[in-house]
């Protein structure tokens, strides 16, 4: 996986939508508004969150 950069706000999404609120508070609390895949790829796993399925949308070139 290439690392990139998708906002948080995607992920406590999806989150939320698999009831996950508490772990989604805490996500939205404790990384910042930008996410780096790469860096948090093993966070990513153990929230069941697969960073190559996140939206194309909300990816963020890493030069931004």
């Amino acid at each position: 996986m290439t690392a990139t950069h998708v906002r948080r706000s995607e992920i406590v999404a999806i989150l939320r939508s698999k009831g996950k609120s508490a772990r989604a508070d805490w996500f939205e609390r404790t990384l910042p508004d930008i996410v780096d895949t790469g860096k948090n790829s093993s966070l990513l796993a153990n929230l069941e969150i697969d960073a190559d399925v996140l939206s194309q949308t909300d990816r963020i070139p890493q030069n931004a």
